[in-house]
């Protein structure tokens, strides 16, 4: 089986959504890519996960032609792919897109999910941001392609890495990461962090978010050249 390095990983990350309760029917996809061949492996559009195998993942370029695969692509793949080309260089080798419940409520509101707290600065540098609403004509014209664009514009600074994932307005979360299962952490971990935020507004709705020397801390301890959480050599705590 051609690309099968990348067809098994971005199985198994699939695989992982609904075992992480992140997704509900056929909602969600996760995409893997070679960078080197310039090509990347996706879930198929509707395909059930539970019948969901290694060789149904469709293998396409990064110019959008299909490479390999009998079934038709996620309806998707044109923002995995705009993403891939503009996050590739920062690391990125996945991008996870579910329709996980907490993330969607912020994403419905129109609102960034605020860091009110250490588990949040643990993965993300601040808060999470939402996308801009889209305009007629990007809904109307290429939608799925002008969703990336929208992601990449809300990501300004260029360091995707940082906040590993984005809302996008009335539609819900796109995260990243720099393999299959670290793509997948992220997206559950978004999930999390929304339904804490959540709770924490409800308790109390005035409240701020974590001062920047605590958020900080929490995050350039896990990330970044000074990192020191952790062992050598693993990414896990």
């Amino acid at each position: 089986m051609n690309y099968k390095s990348i067809r098994e990983e971005c199985c198994e990350a699939n695989l992982a959504l609904p075992k992480t309760g992140l997704v509900d029917l056929t909602f969600g996809n996760v995409s893997v890519l070679d960078a080197e061949a310039g090509v990347f492996a996706i879930k198929p559009s509707g395909v059930d996960y539970a019948v969901l195998r290694p060789q149904d993942m469709v293998i396409v370029d990064l110019e959008g032609a299909v490479v390999e695969g009998a079934l038709r692509y996620s309806s998707d793949t044109p923002t995995h792919r705009y993403l891939f080309r503009a996050f590739a260089q920062a690391g990125v080798r996945s991008i996870v897109h579910t329709h996980s419940r907490h993330a969607v409520s912020f994403a419905q509101a129109g609102r960034g999910i605020p860091c009110f707290g250490t588990t949040h600065a643990d993965y993300f540098y601040g808060e999470v941001p939402v996308t801009r609403e889209m305009t007629v004509d990007e809904v109307r014209t290429d939608y799925e392609w002008n969703t990336g664009a929208v992601i990449v514009e809300r990501v300004a600074d260029g360091k995707p890495m940082d906040i590993p994932a984005v809302l996008v307005h009335g539609h819900g979360p796109f995260a990243w990461g720099p393999s299959g299962s670290k793509a997948v952490e992220v997206a559950f971990a978004l999930e999390v962090v929304a339904e804490m935020a959540l709770n924490t507004l409800q308790l109390a709705p005035s409240k701020a978010p974590i001062h920047a020397h605590l958020l900080n801390k929490h995050f350039l301890r896990k990330h970044g050249s000074h990192a020191y959480y952790g062992q050598a050599g693993h990414n896990d705590g």
